[in-house]
Formats: C-alpha cells, structure tokens, sequence
C-alpha cells in the first residue's frame, strides 16, 4: 500500500542547517510530515513556519551518539543524512560526521525499517584523494551503502543560495579587502548547483520511493572557473578588486597557519580539494545520474546570486551594476 505524502513521515538528519532548510520546505510543500533531527532543536525554530502547523518538529539528535539516531528514526519511511563539515574541529571530525555518523545514521534507517536512506555526499568523494575531506565522503559512502542496501548517495558540487558559504564569503571578504586569492591561479573548475534544484532532486526520490542505490551528481548549468565565479562576484556586487594569484605551495602553508583559527577561511586540505576539478563526470550524464535525469532543468548563478548578493553592494538594494529592482526568487 502506497502512504499519501501526508501519511509519510521523513527524518531529515542535519535538517536544520544550509541544505536542510531548503529540502524542508520542498518536503512540506509536497505534503510530507518532516521531522527535523539537529543538536539543538532549541535554535532550530527557523524551520518550523516552513510548512503548516505540526508539520515539521525539530528533534535532538547526534551522528556521534547511535542512540539519539535510533529514537529519531522509528517509524520514518524515508531517512535522509544532510550532516556534514568542512574542516575538522575537536568531536566534529570528518571521521566522526563524514564516516562514523553515515555509518550510524545508515544502520538507525535499517534498525527503524525505513524504505529509503539518502546519503548526502560531495563531487570529488574519492577513497584514493590527497584531501582528508574527500577520502573521508567517500568511505561514508561505502560505509552507508554497507548498512543500508539501496542507499542512494547525492554528490553535489559547489552549492549556491541565500545563505551559502562561497559566494556570500568571497562578497564580504571583497566589502573590505583591495585584494582577493586565486587559489593555485583560479583555474579549479565548478559547477555550481542551486540549493533549491538539490532539495528538488530529493523530493523526487522520496517520491518515486525507490531505494537504487546509484550515485547521482548534481551541478549547475555551467561549468565556470574559480577565476570567473570571483569576476561573477564582483560584477554583481559593483566592486573592483586586485585577483591575486596564489601558487599551490604559498596557499598551503597559508591554509596551514589559518588552519589553527577556530573558524578557519581556508585550510590546508581545502587547498588539497582545489587542485581537483569539482563538475559532473561524463559517466553521470551518460547514465542519468544527474540533475537532468531526474526531470529538473538546473537554475544558473545568473538567475538566483544577484538576489541575495545585493546587501554587498556600497549602497545595499539601492545600488546595483543593472539599476533594476531585486527579483523574487522561488528557492524551491
């Protein structure tokens, strides 16, 4: 028997940060009740008004502790693994979210006899990468596919909307910088993928309600250099700045000492990641496995950046490079 959307009860684990606001509001928009697994429910309010009352609740929940996975799980049909971090810190290691938590999460789906679990990955998981952050996507990959047969993985490449960590970082830096970094000259490849057509991307899959266990990579309709996405940047935010390029080895030992920050801007192992081109592989678009394949047409950085980048400019929404009024976009 097939559950209405509004019968179906979907764990999201990680869902109150960046991605998992947005796949929230996709789920609540199709009818799913959602509940929000985080470490601090308290501040996680935010996600509740993203549906309709009772339709989404926030819950306590750690990939660190098994147990507070197992309570959160029961009785879910679809659980979906969001958590992630970009640089080790302490307790968040990429061993204890990337590998540990996909692991946990993966048998607390298993446990609870969920029909579907989605491991939420990156572009550039590779078990044999120089980058700590890779290798350490990749064998969360293969330890939830271990606990979860079916277990479907998204590996998605830079990710873009109102809250990102790229294009809102590179737009504050530039308010008060002369210069930017090219990292290793700005030549890395991107594909940049709209929160929005990711959240997307999930709803279909919690709809077709198919456990396939394939690898879907997610990108944007443009593959574009690191280089031109900082041009992007500073076109939309009307600023001139110097691009500085930086060799390989100066931004090493760069990411070394900025490593030791609490809330570093760029690490070693970042640097170890930008030497890799993060897009689409050629075997993913063949087979499917792509936004594409899923029936979505992705939305471009021209489309949805100039929308919230706006704040970044010298005279906020009343200036800008077109003069034009601010868009509404539909983030979903």
């Amino acid at each position: 028997m097939t559950l209405a959307p509004s019968e179906t009860l979907i764990t999201l684990i990680g869902g109150s940060g960046f991605l998992g606001r947005h796949v929230t509001r996709a789920l609540a928009k199709r009818g799913y009740r959602i509940r929000v697994a985080c470490r601090r429910p308290d501040l996680a309010g935010h996600v509740q008004p993203l549906g309709v009352p009772g339709q989404i609740m926030p819950v306590q929940a750690n990939v660190r502790y098994p147990d507070s996975l197992a309570a959160v799980c029961e009785g879910a049909q679809a659980v979906i693994n969001l958590t992630g971090v970009l640089y080790s810190a302490g307790a968040q290691s990429f061993d204890a979210i990337h590998v540990f938590g996909a692991e946990a999460t993966a048998r607390a789906a298993k446990a609870a006899k969920a029909k579907l679990f989605i491991q939420m990955s990156a572009i550039g998981a590779d078990a044999g990468s120089t980058s700590d952050y890779a290798k350490s996507k990749a064998e969360g990959e293969a330890r939830a596919r271990a606990n979860f047969q079916g277990a479907i993985v998204l590996r998605p490449s830079i990710v873009f909307g109102p809250e990102d960590q790229f294009f809102n970082r590179f737009a504050a830096m530039a308010r008060f910088s002369p210069a930017l970094p090219l990292i290793g000259g700005g030549e890395t490849k991107f594909q940049p993928v709209f929160v929005g057509d990711i959240a997307r991307a999930v709803t279909r899959l919690i709809d077709a309600n198919v456990a396939s266990g394939k690898t879907y990579e997610l990108g944007g309709p443009e593959v574009q250099s690191f280089r031109s996405l900082i041009d992007f940047t500073l076109e939309t935010i009307g600023r001139k700045r110097l691009l500085v390029p930086v060799p390989w080895s100066v931004a090493r030992v760069q990411g070394m000492i900025m490593g030791l920050l609490p809330k570093p801007l760029l690490t070693s192992d970042q640097v170890e990641l930008l030497k890799h081109d993060n897009v689409v592989s050629p075997e993913a678009i063949e087979e499917g496995r792509t936004l594409q394949g899923l029936g979505i047409t992705p939305r471009g950085i021209e489309a949805i950046v100039p929308s919230y980048l706006y704040r970044y400019r010298k005279a906020g929404e009343f200036s800008g490079p077109t003069g034009k009024p601010k868009e509404i976009v539909d983030l979903n």
